[in-house]
């Protein structure tokens, strides 16, 4: 009677399947863990993206969030926080070197890009890696599984006569290496395309979040450069008239 526990698939394989299927299985167990990290990971992310928008179209004080920023934690300085601490920390050091109106922009335009391009890396960080798991396991399955069928056909070649019996338990046992090509490749795939959906939503709400605020500081900027404006006109004004009486 054939024992047809997973163990002795692995026990009566030859040694190239064997091999495939501890790769096989080191990719399972990989991918899992990369599943479960990321899958933890992106929701943390979201959750501080959902938390720091609120906070930030409360209508709070924009000096005192950036303190509250940068006085946090690194994981909790993430996605949107550290977009908004680069652009209001350039912001606040172009105005106090009175830098022109379109350099202080172009510089905040530009320091928002660099926080964004870095926290896109770190939100899609191993993804490429899942993918690669998802594609590539099921053809080193089906590679064992010829492999295995190959051998157990050469295996027949010094017999007078094959049997169903004699055939079937070293194709059967190839045939584990597909499987678990499927097994470690499946879950990989469904993460995969999940994860991706998120990655692409965090990364439009990072580019609306970055034009949003730009257009914050324009206004600002603009109130107070026409509010410096109005200022001088004053001053100009009331020099004349003391002219005119002196």
């Amino acid at each position: 009677m054939i024992n047809h526990g997973l163990l002795s698939f692995f026990t009566n394989a030859g040694p190239v399947v064997k091999v495939v299927m501890l790769i096989l299985l080191a990719a399972s167990l990989l991918s899992w863990t990369l599943i479960f990290q990321r899958g933890m990971f992106l929701k943390h992310v979201r959750r501080m993206a959902a938390g720091f928008d609120e906070k930030f179209w409360s209508g709070t004080d924009l000096n005192r969030l950036y303190t509250n920023v940068v006085g946090r934690d690194a994981e909790e300085t993430v996605g949107l926080a550290n977009i908004f601490k680069a652009g209001y920390r350039e912001y606040t050091h172009l105005r106090q070197r009175q830098c022109s109106e379109d350099k202080v922009l172009i510089g905040v335009e530009r320091a928002m890009t660099v926080a964004e391009s870095k926290e896109l890396d770190a939100i899609e960080s191993h993804l490429s890696l899942l993918a690669t798991i998802g594609s590539t396991s099921p053809y080193i399955g089906l590679f064992g599984t010829v492999w295995g069928i190959m051998t157990s056909f050469q295996a027949l070649g010094s017999v007078e006569q094959a049997t169903v019996s004699m055939v079937a338990p070293g194709i059967s046992e190839a045939l584990i290496a597909t499987a678990m090509g499927l097994f470690a490749a499946i879950p990989a795939v469904i993460a995969y395309n999940r994860y991706t959906a998120i990655v692409d939503r965090l990364a439009n709400q990072y580019t609306t979040f970055k034009d949003e605020f730009s257009n914050l500081l324009f206004r600002q900027v603009h109130q107070r450069t026409s509010a410096n404006s109005a200022t001088s006109q004053r001053i100009d004004v009331l020099a004349e008239e003391e002219i005119a009486h002196g």
